[in-house]
């Protein structure tokens, strides 16, 4: 029974690890996507792309609102966080 129970802590833990990975892939393709739209030429977006952005952040907030049902703890600062130039947080 002890076995039992620690190979659930195991497969949870794993399991968790694989879900705040995908919430960090997810806001990268996210701010990506932000990133395309706004660097498009005279301002004018296509269609495409703003659905594509808006499925990204669609994507994001999905995931992330699952990671907070679980109550998943990220213990790292996404690069998205931190403003490089003056190496202090936003």
């Amino acid at each position: 029974m002890f076995l039992s129970l620690f190979h659930r802590y195991n497969v949870k833990t794993d399991y968790d690890e694989r879900l705040l990975e995908l919430v960090n892939d997810l806001k990268e393709d996210w701010d990506h996507d932000q990133q395309t739209q706004r660097a498009v030429a005279d301002g004018k977006v296509d269609q495409d792309l703003e659905l594509e952005t808006q499925l990204a952040k669609q994507k994001y907030f999905f995931i992330y609102q699952e990671a907070r049902i679980r109550q998943v703890r990220n213990h790292t600062i996404q690069s998205s966080v931190i403003n490089h130039d003056s190496e202090t947080f936003e």
